[in-house]
Parts: C-alpha cells; structure tokens; sequence
C-alpha cells in the first residue's frame, strides 16, 4: 500500500525585504508579487516530486489569494501543483503572524517548512519549528542565514527529501547559534547568524548598520561574500557554517586598521578593528561593554545596563535545514529525478 503524500507548510513573510534600511542603503524590494512568484516556482517542484498537499498561511498583502488564484490556472494543472489548504490566521502584521503559522503547521505534521525571507523571519519560524526541517529562500534584507538560491531546484531539493527518497542524513544539516542570556532579566534568546553590540542604551529604531553604533560582533558563521554585520567578521575572520566554531570582532574608530565592510546592500563603511578571535562551542562570552543594545540577526531587541551581566554562547542546538546542494547532489548521482515512461510527467504520457 502507497504511503501518503507528504504535506509541507510555506511561510513567506510579507514585510520581509521592505524595513528601514531601504532607505539608508541601496537594498532591492521584494514585492508580494515576487514572492507570490517564487511559491508558485515551489509548487511547480513540490509537484513534480510527489508532494501532495501544502499549507500556506493567510495575509493581508495578497500573496496567498495571488497563489490560490494561480493554482486554478492551466500551468497549475499542466505542472500536476499539490493541493493548496490556506491557513485562516487572525493577522496583527507583526512576527507573531509568523510564530502562529509555524505552530500550527507543526500541529499539523508538516515534513518541512519552505520559509521565504530574511534572517529575522528565518528566526521567527526556528523558534516554533521544533525539529521540523526548514527549506530556506533568501526575500529579505540580511540574507546571512538563507542561502541565495531559485526556488524551482529549492523547491526540488525540499520535495526530495520530504518525501524520502534523500536520507536525512544527507540532506539535512543541523546548524549553529548564539544564545544570549541575562539572568537579572530572566531573558534567554539566540540568532542565528551574528549578535551585535551597541553602546546605543535604547532600542529606537531597530536596525543596527551604522559604525558608529557598533562594538562587538559575535557570529555563528561568517563568510566572505555576506552582507550584513556577520561581514565584519566574514572579511577579518572567516568561519564556514560547518566549522564547529564562530568569531568575534572589537570595534573602535580608534583602530589602527579599518575594514572596510558591506553593512547593508550598497552600504559600504570602514570600521575600526581592535582585536578578534574565535568563538569556542558552550563558552559563555562576556561583553566588553557595561550597558548598551544587542541587536540580533540584525536587529536590535535587548537592553542591558550596569547592574547587568549578559553573556553570548555559542551550541550547535540550532534549527534543522535542507542542504540543497547535498540533496540534488545525491538525486544527481542516483538519478532519482528520472521518471518511467508510464510517469504522468514522461513526454510520451499524454497530458
């Protein structure tokens, strides 16, 4: 008896691609026309692999009724789309829309999660995902986390191993994080990518891009190539996702070496370097300042003050995610993506 077909949920953030520094940078928009787009190119390869229904969550800026719509469209059909089961959420346009989302896919059983944004909705979803695997899509402005890639071989790649023919044990990969804890505020949170420090004592505007504001920088991985706070380590420091360490940088416009470092898109600054080093898996790291911020993945959401004593470590208790490049490898080698003449999708059935 077959067994039944994998149900996966998608989350694509709707504000994800459209924060502040859009205005302080040169960062491109990720419309809800694109990412309405790059779910469909998903569906299109979900399909083609054996998924059988997706759960997408409601929102007000028209990207599920865009999706919906599409799926009653001869493409939808020619493309053999999964089912599409919208999730009727009540909406508060915050990232809480994202953590329900999350909570309920993972009620439901969902073998995987495609999330399409940024670092900070990457770490909304981790939260509630428990160990439920995430295909990750870069749509937003720190694009650290999420690999840059197109949806049709992401969405290959998330189909193949939801439905099983790519072990876990070479498709996933278990990933890296900071946990930041301050006692005296009962507070435990963790990034996914960098934790950065600010002398700045209040939040205000959340996201953190400018040298001035900077002081430390704690990263799980940091390559060359990203842009973002990682950067400043990734061009001093690099570490790969897969070492088992992180690096750390000190800031001051003081420094006899600059960086000069890509904050944000098209936002180029040079910072001062003090020292760096690496980052040791649970050790606990104290700051070098008494009171300030600390921004994560980003953005800034933690306030400490002299009577406070915040600490960074670093585990490998992270979210799951598909290595996309390991799993179509593997269908590569085995061609698992050849289909019988008898397939439905073989040139020689007819539609």
């Amino acid at each position: 008896m077959p067994l039944p077909a994998p149900l996966v949920g998608i989350i694509a953030n709707p504000a994800s691609g459209r924060d502040l520094r859009r205005l302080t940078a040169s960062a491109g928009l990720y419309s809800s026309t694109d990412k309405a787009s790059a779910i469909q190119r998903l569906l299109a390869a979900f399909g083609g692999t054996g998924i059988g229904q997706v759960l997408l969550p409601s929102d007000m800026t028209g990207i599920a009724a865009a999706v919906l719509k599409a799926s009653h469209g001869p493409a939808a059909l020619n493309q053999h789309w999964p089912a599409i089961e919208i999730l009727d959420l009540p909406l508060s346009q915050t990232v809480a829309d994202t953590r329900l989302a999350t909570r309920r896919m993972v009620e439901r059983g969902v073998a995987l999660i495609a999330v399409l944004g940024g670092d900070g909705t990457h770490k909304a979803v981790a939260a509630e995902a428990q160990d439920v695997p995430l295909l990750t899509l870069s749509t937003g402005t720190n694009n650290a986390f999420p690999e840059l890639r197109e949806a049709t071989s992401a969405g290959l790649a998330g189909g193949l191993l939801a439905t099983g023919r790519v072990p876990a044990s070479i498709g996933l990969r278990r990933n890296k994080r900071l946990v930041v804890t301050v006692p005296q505020q009962q507070l435990a949170e963790w990034a996914l990518v960098e934790v950065a420090v600010s002398p700045q004592r209040f939040i205000g505007a959340r996201a953190l891009s400018r040298r001035e504001d900077l002081a430390e920088v704690f990263a799980c991985f940091a390559e060359p190539h990203a842009i973002g706070l990682s950067a400043l380590c990734g061009l001093w420091c690099p570490v790969s996702r897969q070492a088992p360490h992180g690096a750390w940088v000190r800031l001051a416009s003081s420094a006899e070496q600059a960086l000069l470092a890509p904050l944000a898109p098209g936002l180029l600054q040079a910072c001062g370097i003090t020292a760096s080093g690496t980052l040791l898996p649970d050790v606990a790291h104290r700051l070098s300042l008494a009171s300030g911020t600390l921004a994560l993945d980003g953005e800034r959401e933690i306030e400490f003050a002299e009577h406070d004593t915040p600490t960074i470590t670093l585990d490998h208790r992270g979210p799951l995610s598909v290595d996309v490049e390991a799993v179509l490898a593997h269908a590569a080698r085995h061609h698992l993506l050849a289909v019988p003449r008898g397939h439905r999708l073989h040139p020689a059935n007819p539609c």
